[in-house]
């Protein structure tokens, strides 16, 4: 089944490929309606799941097990190294487990061997100034959500 582009799917593409770090289908929805964007959370979850079907975003889970979405890079699959603390999200070299997976599947005789490999760590911005030894200044506000960059 082939889902239908509308308006509303496109300003969901419009607004994740805006966004530099992984945010949540709700943050997502909350974001185009700041924008003035019609659209239902439940239009945005199934934008979201057509996207990953088709190879349109990473997606990776918060510590709570929410998944979180980023726009794919026209190259390909990525791995990210993402703040436990603020959310901030970069990508890293990933090679080795590229040839890691791909060797575990012709070392088994399986094919089209999918991975998911998280990486979380504290960011330099968040970490606690060396000298003061006070917890991390985290900018994530549970009553606000994660601090994500995304253009308006």
């Amino acid at each position: 089944m082939t889902s239908r582009t509308t308006r509303q799917r496109i300003a969901v593409l419009r607004v994740l490929t805006g966004c530099q770090d992984f945010v949540s289908a709700q943050e997502l929805h909350t974001l185009l309606t700041a924008a003035d964007v019609s659209v239902g959370l439940t239009t945005v979850y199934r934008a979201l799941r057509d996207l990953e079907a088709t190879g349109g975003v990473d997606v990776v889970r918060d510590d709570t097990g929410e998944r979180l979405y980023r726009r794919r890079p026209a190259d390909g699959h990525r791995h990210y190294l993402i703040c436990r603390c603020c959310g901030r999200s970069r990508p890293v070299n990933s090679e080795a487990v590229e040839r890691w997976a791909d060797g575990i599947g012709a070392d088994t005789g399986f094919t089209a061997v999918e991975h998911a490999v998280e990486l979380t760590g504290i960011c330099a911005d968040c970490q606690p100034a060396a000298d003061t030894g006070e917890p991390p200044p985290c900018r994530w506000d549970p009553d606000r959500g994660r601090a994500h960059r995304c253009a308006s």
